[in-house]
């Protein structure tokens, strides 16, 4: 063959961005492995390679100029986080010896220095600013079930009765300028015609926000379902989902994050509005060049913006730089962490410029409780902990049992029937209880508010609080009101309210619509947390008496706080959902500004983690990595199995020898027909191959696009060509065809383990290091190899689950 023509079917010059769309939702893909066990014949081809070598070629080297594609990666695979650090590193180095050269160069590099900081800026800003726009629009559209606003249908309904004089105390929700849809149908708002008209119209318009959020999503953004949490832990570890984090997603996310939640499901936007500050970061870096090409410093960058995402979502900075270092981060120096608290910092001040919720505040319930707890009050406590443990191993179990049916069934088939059912069941029940019908943010600032004597609700009617006189009802205080009629319909609401919300929440969550779960695990904790509370309440104010109360509970003091419970129990149900425990006790000392109620929050949460990793060692985000097989080493999952790399490693002892490449006795052709025959990511290069002393690494995109490069560029390239990873030159010789030089695509210092090498070290290599594969040597001559597949794959055996359940689906 003396032609020059490429071998490659694939178009390794098209190289694919993050805005491609790819709909992985109904595909099985097999990401590659990084090195093929496959029996070669080396022995085709030995007497070409031999008169190759004894005459003399003209040598190119083809990464004298930087060839396009090297150094990137395909998608579904891991990046070599050893590689792109020591790239980062270059680039610094080159940058640092040229400022020294002349003033333009130290300007360079100063504005190198700078565009990190600008670029947490922009995402701060860029962040803060959807999420203004998302709240503003989700309240809009959630009131908009209920009625319309006559002096402009873009206000809701509190902006409507905002400015009018019309509005009294009693009924300070009601005013002419806002019609529900029954007086606007049959003009009246109350009645039984009234009742089934607002009932329709709500069931309507929830199953039209489903519809769009549902079809939009199937449409153009596939993978702008979900929280987006368990896919972006993946990404932050080194795995490639080009398309996830693009603008596409993030449009698509935006909009229909806005329809989920006004179509009142049991799910929130917190989840997916760190999905959507990850999209606003992965877009931005690519307007900076460190970022844009090297996938570690993006993913540096990505991390900050996991804290962006918390920080809008609560109101909580601090909070949420925590959350990005405890829950998703893989890689976490402390430079990300200065600019995480930056980025969250900027991001929290652009929301409160906008002011979505009209209260000066960054999230809608925001409370402040001065109340002081007592010793003994921990007890309550413990038991709201307890109860969050069990509902988070429930509701992990349910959800991840109803999510494997959806995949392997044909409900997962019809995804937007799915949704629609599901909308329809929740509207249907919703409605008649007034606790279930608003939104889940409204319902937890009711639940944690504390009742005063300008509240009108039924959650704080008490015997006397209407009727009395101010004074005496200051003068009695909440310590001496027994509950009156409208709390006890209360707490039979919540309660039925509970059981709904425990159980609908397990079929919404991973429905192919963008779904949250803070803030429905929130629901659930605050709604047993308040029972347990007035319950609490009700039975000091009726058994004062007891010595458990007379000491510290005396007659007209607020001793108890129902509120307080509301939020313990809270932090508890999300705590036993994520196991998250610093990061949760600081959102929520956030969120309500109570420094004095820190250690309630935190026993309540250490108390859930406990228990719900006595029955279950996964959070909901782990175990939605581990059913999607995502090729993601969890650091908080131990190792402690007596297996050596020998056990692991490919090839296995009675299996076919390991394929490697020559260092310098194989052709074009011998090497393009590996490549062609073969799917895996990378290849051993060795001295040859009756010694198998190991040389180095070398990644089959880096090969692909260097030997295709070569066929295009180089003259005289053509299939007997040697191809060369040395520096030396060979002999001389005026009938040589020329050679291809790839030294320069050659990793020299691949990671290498000796066969005896206990697994337990090296899992927690791959873990800290993140390596994509490991070689294994003895006396430096190479026999197997372990990739990141490899390990995950093993540690599934050892623990008894489906080692082929890691694979990427």
């Amino acid at each position: 063959m003396m032609d020059n023509g490429g071998f490659c079917n694939d178009n390794y010059h098209s190289l694919s961005s993050d805005d491609e769309l790819v709909d992985i939702s109904d595909v099985t893909v097999d990401f590659s492995e990084d090195v093929p066990p496959l029996i070669r014949d080396y022995s085709v081809g030995r007497s070409k390679a031999d008169w190759r070598l004894h005459n003399s070629p003209k040598l190119m080297d083809l990464m004298d100029d930087t060839v396009p594609g090297i150094g990137t990666y395909e998608d579904f695979n891991t990046i070599d986080w050893v590689r792109e650090k020591s790239k980062d590193r270059d680039r610094h180095r080159e940058i640092t010896n040229k400022s020294k050269q002349s003033t333009l160069a130290l300007l360079f590099s100063v504005s190198d220095a700078f565009s990190g900081w600008l670029l947490m800026l922009l995402i701060g800003l860029m962040s803060g600013a959807l999420a203004g726009g998302i709240d503003i629009a989700a309240h809009w559209m959630t009131d908009l079930k209920e009625g319309v606003c006559l002096n402009g249908f873009w206000f809701n309904h509190e902006d409507c009765c905002w400015t009018s004089n019309e509005t009294t105390f009693q009924e300070r929700d009601k005013c002419p300028q806002w019609k529900s849809w029954a007086e606007l149908m049959v003009g009246v708002n109350e009645g039984a015609s009234a009742y089934v008209v607002s009932y329709f119209m709500y069931v309507c318009w929830a199953l039209l926000f489903a519809f769009l959020a549902v079809t939009l999503v199937r449409a153009f953004a596939p993978y702008a379902c979900g929280s987006g949490i368990p896919e972006i832990k993946t990404i932050l570890s080194g795995f490639i989902i080009r398309g996830y984090l693009g603008k596409w997603t993030l449009i698509i996310k935006t909009i229909t994050l806005v329809l989920a939640v006004s179509s009142g499901l049991s799910l929130g936007k917190e989840g997916p509005l760190v999905h959507v500050a990850c999209c606003c970061a992965n877009i931005l870096c690519h307007f900076f060049t460190k970022y844009r090409r090297n996938e570690a410093k993006r993913r540096e960058v990505l991390s900050a913006a996991s804290a962006v995402g918390v920080s809008v979502a609560f109101g909580a900075p601090i909070g949420g730089v925590l959350f990005s270092l405890e829950e998703v981060s893989y890689y976490f120096p402390l430079k990300t962490l200065w600019r995480s608290f930056f980025a969250a910092l900027v991001a929290a001040f652009t929301l409160r410029s906008i002011n979505p919720f009209g209260n000066s505040r960054l999230v809608l319930f925001y409370v402040e409780f001065h109340t002081p707890w007592h010793f003994l009050e921990l007890i309550p406590f413990i038991f709201l902990g307890i109860f969050g443990g069990f509902w988070g191993a429930f509701f992990i179990r349910a959800n991840i049992a109803w999510c494997r049916l959806r995949k392997n069934s044909c409900l997962g088939h019809y995804p937007v029937l799915e949704v629609l059912l599901v909308t329809l069941i929740t509207a249907l029940l919703s409605f008649p209880n007034e606790y279930t019908r608003m939104s889940g943010s409204q319902l937890i600032s009711e639940l944690f508010n504390d009742c005063g004597l300008l509240d009108s609700s039924k959650i704080c009617d008490y015997s006397g609080s209407r009727t009395g006189s101010v004074n005496d009802t200051v003068s009695n205080g909440l310590a001496d009101r027994p509950a009156g009629p409208g709390l006890y319909t209360a707490m039979l609401l919540l309660a039925l309210a509970l059981v709904f919300k425990m159980f609908i929440t397990v079929a919404t969550f991973g429905m192919k619509v963008p779904s949250g779960l803070f803030i429905p695990s929130m629901a659930v904790g605050a709604i047993a947390g308040r029972l347990l509370g007035v319950g609490m309440e009700q039975l000091a104010i009726y058994h004062h008496d007891w010595n458990v109360f007379r000491r510290w509970c005396s007659p007209g003091a607020d001793c108890i706080t129902p509120g307080l419970y509301a939020m313990v129990g809270a932090a508890a149900c999300l705590g036993g959902v994520t196991r998250m425990t610093v990061s949760l006790v600081v959102i929520m000392f956030e969120l309500t500004g109570g420094l004095e109620y820190i250690v309630p929050l935190m026993a309540a949460a250490m108390t859930s983690k406990w228990v719900a990793d006595a029955l279950g060692r996964e959070g909901i985000y782990e175990a939605h990595i581990r059913l999607n097989g995502y090729p993601f080493l969890e650091a908080k999952e131990e190792f402690r199995h007596k297996t050596l790399a020998t056990d692991v490693m490919r090839p296995r002892p009675s299996g076919p020898p390991l394929s490697v490449l020559s260092q310098s006795g194989m052709t074009v052709e011998e090497v393009e027909r590996l490549i062609l025959d073969t799917t895996y990511s990378g290849f051993p290069v060795v001295i040859s191959h009756q010694s198998q002393r190991l040389v180095g690494f070398v990644l089959r995109r880096d090969l692909v696009i260097s030997l295709e490069n070569a066929r295009r560029h180089q003259e005289g390239v053509v299939s007997v060509s040697a191809v060369l990873f040395t520096e030396c030159d060979p002999p001389a010789s005026l009938n040589a065809v020329p050679a291809v030089k790839l030294h320069s695509i050659l990793d020299l210092s691949p990671f290498t383990v000796t066969d005896h090498t206990p697994m337990e070290i090296v899992v927690d290599i791959f873990r800290k290091l993140g390596l994509r594969q490991c070689l294994v040597t003895q006396n430096g001559r190479l026999l197997g190899i372990i990739t990141k597949k490899d390990v995950l794959k093993h540690m599934a055996q050892m623990a008894n689950r489906d080692p082929d359940s890691i694979l990427f689906n």
